[in-house]
């Protein structure tokens, strides 16, 4: 047992012995030591014989046997079995070739559990370097797949963030135009009313005035002509005559109430500007829809041509909250584009009608209209079928933005008999703005 280098370490599970051992290793080691002197060699383990040389005679039915010397197997650490020598007489040389069997066989067992050890541990490495190659290549693809994605959802998102940058480019050059436009409206306003009051205050006046010298003229004519020379009294015919006083009186008489007619008109303007411009509107204040329709069509007035016609039905609508510039606006852009599309011989009906809370605001014009798979793209930023220069394609997006403030949105579709509908749909509590 000295002699026996025992395994000082355990990997797997417990093994037998002809785990370890085959007959190939131990049966030419049994048939030499049977040739050296014994009657008998085997390996047994746990009562059973494993190996045996004769192959002819069984372990348990020797009964001649005389002499006999065995030694225990070691696997690790432990004994597992034996090698036996057995003579039908007694022989010294026994106890020898029992020692060189269990040596030559201990050292087999050894070799043989070291090179599965090996082999094990080889194969438990080589698996593991396979599993972690596999492990590494699915991460390899979860991180291709991730970064295929990111890069298709980077692409979106770049899309996405470039509308969201053309609406918001869009909205401040909205708000600055109309901003600059409410300053002009106000300052010109301003600048026209002061001295448009003293001219009406003074033509109501002049009138007044002019009426007093008719008068006078009236009766140096009929009473203080008539005592005068006849001589003097033909110089005064001729010079009445030559002077055309007649007909200057009556003129006056027109002109007058015509200057302040006109006056009036100016001082009407102004107010549909102011209107139009909601100057001294607050943000989110009552709007009558009817009334921000007319000072649209009355500020448009000069862009309206003649043989247009334009009805409108907006009678019995509830006001609006919101910012009634915005309203305006849209209207504005409504109407002008209707008169882009059919510049002579315009039809543009616009009514209005309660749809379950909204308030649905139509604008049907007898124009081309628009071609079915471009009426999702007419209200994006800077998109115009025009041509260079005649516009940037902002009207509808103006349109789709004021709708939006006001809480509600707008559609276009194909007007009965041919033409373009738009459509506003307004909630009828308004809602915040943009």
């Amino acid at each position: 047992m000295a002699n026996i280098e025992c395994i000082e370490f355990l990997v797997g599970t417990e093994r037998g012995l002809r785990e370890v051992l085959g007959a190939a290793e131990v049966e030419p080691l049994l048939r030499a030591a049977v040739a050296a002197g014994a009657d008998r060699a085997l390996v047994a383990a746990d009562g059973e014989t494993l190996w045996q040389w004769p192959e002819s005679r069984g372990f348990a039915q020797v009964d001649s046997v005389v002499a006999a010397e065995a030694l225990p197997l070691i696997l690790e650490g432990e004994p597992v079995g034996e090698v036996r020598l057995e003579a039908q007489e007694p022989r010294e040389a026994l106890r020898a070739l029992t020692q060189m069997a269990a040596a030559a066989l201990n050292s087999a067992i050894h070799a043989n559990l070291k090179r599965m050890l090996t082999t094990e541990i080889h194969t438990q490495v080589v698996n593991q370097s396979y599993e972690e190659l596999l492990a590494a290549n699915r991460e390899l693809r979860a991180s291709e797949a991730r970064y295929r994605e990111l890069a298709e959802n980077l692409e979106v998102r770049v899309r996405e963030r470039t509308a969201e940058l053309e609406r918001a480019w869009a909205c401040v050059l909205r708000r600055e135009k109309m901003a600059a436009v409410g300053q002009l409206a106000a300052g010109m306003a301003h600048e026209i009313n002061n001295p448009l009051g003293f001219i009406l205050s003074n033509l109501n006046t002049l009138q007044k005035y002019v009426g007093r010298y008719v008068d006078m003229l009236e009766f140096f004519q009929h009473r203080i002509g008539a005592c005068l020379s006849a001589d003097l009294q033909e110089a005064v015919r001729q010079k009445w005559r030559e002077l055309r006083i007649d007909f200057v009186t009556d003129d006056i008489a027109a002109l007058l109430p015509e200057c302040i007619v006109g006056a009036e008109r100016v001082k009407a303007i102004i107010a549909d500007l102011r209107g139009f411009a909601h100057i001294d509107a607050q943000e989110n204040a009552p709007v009558a829809i009817d009334q921000a329709l007319e000072r649209t069509l009355a500020v448009m007035a000069a862009e309206i041509p003649a043989d247009a016609r334009i009805a409108r039905q907006l009678a019995s609508l509830p006001e609006l909250l919101g910012n009634g510039a915005l309203l305006c606006q849209a209207f504005m852009n409504l109407i002008r584009n209707a008169l882009q599309a059919r510049p002579q011989g315009l039809e543009l009906e616009i009514s209005g009608e309660h749809q379950g809370t909204e308030i649905a605001l139509r604008f049907r014009d007898n124009g081309p209209g628009i071609a079915k798979e471009l009426r999702s793209k007419v209200f994006e930023p800077f998109f115009t079928t025009r041509e260079v220069g005649q516009g940037v394609g902002l009207g509808l997006t103006v349109v789709h933005d004021a709708a939006a403030a006001f809480g509600g949105r707008v559609e276009v579709r194909e007007a009965p008999g041919g033409g373009a509908e738009f459509v506003l749909f307004l909630p009828q509590r308004g809602g915040g703005h943009g």
